[in-house]
């Protein structure tokens, strides 16, 4: 499998020419770790404050009712505001999943991002936004596209990848996941029209003679598309390649003619193989002797016989070596 761990690259593309990654603009942001403590504690202290409120409040109002009123208004003032601040304190605790993270926003301004696992506390006046940071993955549709050589074909591939960069993701573009959606059919279009499905030279790149030299490339590319969503190409393949139903019973007979032309090849190169060496050893072993129009005859004899489609038909000589 194709893999990019690499920034955009740029790499040779196309039977004549190379492929270039789109130039994306810089990113304004990039992700910092957000300033949290451990949420238990937090979680301990804002339970503290309550309870000490909650005592305070009362103890004031026990204290109205003696002869100590000047010491209950002070002590139930402040018992409401530690009660007040103690239960706004633990709207800055967190629960973060494994494979999930927060993105902290003060005022709309990005102050870092929580990647630690577990209960965590932070500013309670910060928004929180929760980012998946989990492996995903995405499959085209079936898309339907020209190829190098102007032949239709439908080709459809899959991608699977995760955010990296939380505040990217986040802030460099509208939805990252609809981005990345995006990118990649683009990716996929751009793959397809840039190579043939078969190439009709021997050195040449095809879609489907050369299935991993291709999704590398593609990956590349996409690699260079998805970089300001902060989105890591982990893997890319293509799942669907195939001609386009109008012209795949044409291409499919010029397959088999190639096919059948290979075997040819194969055979006639055995046959002259095997004709050379029978020859070697008849004239090695002294078998018999063969003027050169004898031995131009043995040699059309032995290429019929080992290059035809059927089983050959014997004659029988019954007289001399030359009748």
């Amino acid at each position: 499998m194709s893999t990019a761990d690499t920034a955009p690259a740029t790499g040779p593309a196309g039977p004549t020419g190379g492929t270039e990654g789109p130039d994306m603009p810089a990113p304004r942001v990039r992700e910092t770790p957000a300033h949290d403590i451990n949420g238990g504690l937090g979680l301990l202290l804002s339970v503290l404050g309550v309870l000490i409120g909650a005592a305070l409040a009362v103890g004031g109002g026990a204290l109205a009712s003696g002869d100590r009123q000047a010491l209950a208004v002070p002590m139930v003032v402040i018992g409401i505001a530690l009660l007040v601040a103690s239960f706004f304190a633990m709207r800055g605790v967190n629960m973060v999943a494994p494979g999930e993270a927060r993105v902290v926003q003060l005022f709309g301004r990005y102050r870092g991002t929580i990647r630690t696992d577990g209960l965590r506390w932070v500013n309670p006046f910060t928004s929180r936004e929760k980012i998946s940071t989990r492996v995903r993955n995405h499959e085209t549709a079936v898309l339907k596209v020209n190829d190098a050589y102007g032949n239709p074909i439908e080709l459809a591939a899959v991608v699977v990848w995760r955010v990296e960069d939380t505040a990217q993701a986040m802030f460099e573009v509208d939805d990252f996941l609809e981005f990345v959606a995006t990118q990649t059919e683009a990716a996929v279009r751009h793959i397809a029209i840039e190579y043939p499905y078969d190439a009709h030279e021997e050195d040449g790149l095809s879609l489907r003679g050369n299935a991993e030299e291709i999704t590398e490339k593609l990956a590349i590319e996409l690699s260079a598309r998805v970089e300001a969503a902060g989105v890591h190409i982990i893997e890319s393949r293509f799942t669907h390649l195939a001609y386009a139903p109008e012209i795949a019973s044409a291409m499919l007979q010029r397959q088999q003619a190639g096919a059948v032309v290979a075997a040819r090849r194969q055979i006639v190169e055995g046959a002259v193989g095997m004709v050379e060496e029978a020859l070697g050893r008849i004239s090695e072993q002294g078998i018999v002797e063969l003027d050169e129009e004898r031995k131009a005859a043995m040699v059309s004899n032995l290429m019929v016989v080992l290059c035809g489609d059927r089983a050959a038909q014997p004659v029988l000589n019954t007289g001399s070596l030359y009748q």
